[in-house]
């Protein structure tokens, strides 16, 4: 799966920076976050692909 990094604003106002979501794709790592913090508002979102290291660690 890949990750996804949110920013948002939650529906308090409380801004929270780096969130990051395992997805299969960008809409379900959204529903997984709107699960956890409903009625926030998403104000950026990131792909943050594995890197050889993170495949290497995986192959173990």
């Amino acid at each position: 799966m890949i990750k996804y990094g949110f920013r948002i604003r939650t529906r308090s106002g409380l801004m929270v920076d780096n969130l990051l979501i395992h997805g299969r794709d960008e809409v379900d790592a959204e529903r997984k976050l709107r699960q956890m913090y409903p009625h926030c508002k998403v104000l950026q979102c990131t792909v943050h692909k594995p890197g050889k290291s993170a495949e290497l660690a995986a192959a173990r």
